[in-house]
């Protein structure tokens, strides 16, 4: 039996959740969060769903696989180390890109630290979601 009340909550609860881990996976590096944390809070998001909803539900929410969203994650986490090599540094050394800069300044820094964040976010959401997805489905 489907609450009205879960249900009508868990939509706003998964939107806030979401941004959230998003808010967890820009604050990352240097400060508690990043990744894995914010994958994991993500995650948790689709869970409340499939638990106030159904599994059929929940995936067409989702409109992708999250078994291709955690191979994407993993594909682009190691794109970042890969990143190092091609500056003839060790694999996994962190590299920083200046966009935007002027004359005279630094312009927006980023680095492969934060595209190596948001590959370990998106193979830790959808490694979750498939493992739950799937035991939810032989239930």
């Amino acid at each position: 039996m489907q609450s009205l009340i879960l249900t009508t909550a868990t939509r706003l609860l998964v939107a806030l959740l979401l941004v959230f881990s998003i808010y967890a996976l820009l604050r990352g590096h240097n400060l508690p969060g990043g990744g894995f944390i914010g994958g994991l809070i993500g995650a948790t998001g689709f869970i409340l769903y499939v638990i106030a909803t159904s599994v059929s539900d929940a995936r067409s929410a989702l409109r992708v696989d999250p078994t291709n969203i955690a191979m994407l994650g993993v594909g682009i986490a190691a794109l970042s180390g890969i990143m190092g090599a091609f500056a003839g540094d060790p694999f996994l050394t962190g590299q920083w890109l200046f966009l935007f800069a002027a004359e005279g300044e630094k312009g927006l820094p980023l680095s492969s630290v934060l595209v190596f964040d948001v590959g370990v976010y998106l193979a830790v959401f959808g490694g979750i979601l498939t493992l739950v997805f799937a035991m939810e489905e032989e239930i």
